[in-house]
């Protein structure tokens, strides 16, 4: 090989070497898959409605459409419900804790009445939303919102975006800050994780626009990022496999934009 190729394809290697997601990032959408899904079932029950959600994540409670609050049990978020008709396809759901204000949910029904989409608002917090498709359980004339919903959490999607930063850190390594935090370097070596459910993760540098996460809990592989940057460097796609600490399977596709 001529001397001139050699030092190109060092030069290409260099580039290479350069973590492609150095920047300060900002999500703009978000899907993620979740087996099995949640379920959401509304009943009618003596002039009020019976709610119950299973699945990932469990909540039961009993209230009435007038604004009146009704207590929930065991949910260290809110401990208290209360439930607004707006129209006949959308009602306000509004979580308290100790009186105070803590989420706003506003559940809209389609015209068909087979799908329901609800948007949590929160302080601090993007708007989050959900998609439910009617699963079971009859139309009600009198109130549509009652029936048997299974989540579409490929639907699920951040309407805000949170941010992440990502930094040049010694030689060959990088920080990572976003909900969880890290100092590593492309070895395939374990570093150590902060405020992640995971323990420790692994960074490897495939090409010059893709960067391989291990993520591992207690000696086990749990999660696998792949991240990838485009062409212009302006945006990066994260995708998730893994396993959640509940034994659930998880695959989730977040794209930023570079601030």
């Amino acid at each position: 090989m001529h001397k001139l190729a050699l030092l190109g394809l060092f030069a290409a290697l260099q580039i290479g070497a350069a973590d492609p997601r150095i920047g300060s990032w900002m999500l703009t959408s978000a899907q993620s898959t979740v087996d099995p899904p949640n379920k959401l079932s509304i009943t009618s029950l003596h002039g009020a409605v019976h709610v119950a959600i299973s699945g990932e994540k469990h909540l039961d409670f009993t209230a009435k459409l007038g604004g009146h609050g009704s207590a929930v049990q065991g949910n260290p978020a809110f401990n208290q419900i209360e439930l607004r008709r707006i129209d006949k396809r959308q009602v306000e759901v509004i979580q308290k804790k100790d009186g105070t204000v803590v989420a706003t949910i506003r559940d809209k029904l389609s015209k068909d009445a087979n799908e329901l989409t609800s948007t949590t608002t929160q302080n601090g917090h993007p708007d989050q939303i959900t998609v439910w498709t009617r699963s079971g359980g009859k139309k009600s004339a009198t109130d549509p919102f009652v029936g048997e919903w299974t989540q579409d959490l490929s639907k699920t999607r951040l309407r805000q975006g949170t941010g992440l930063k990502i930094e040049a850190d010694g030689a060959g390594g990088v920080r990572f800050s976003g909900d969880f935090s890290y100092s590593a370097r492309f070895d395939g070596k374990e570093y150590d994780l902060k405020n992640s459910s995971n323990d420790t993760v692994s960074l490897q540098l495939v090409d010059a626009h893709t960067v391989d996460s291990i993520y591992r809990r207690d000696e086990q592989i749990t999660q696998k990022d792949r991240w990838v940057v485009s062409a212009d460097g302006t945006e990066m796609t994260r995708t998730t496999t893994g396993t959640l600490e509940t034994g659930q399977q998880v695959k989730e596709t977040m794209v930023f934009r570079k601030q």
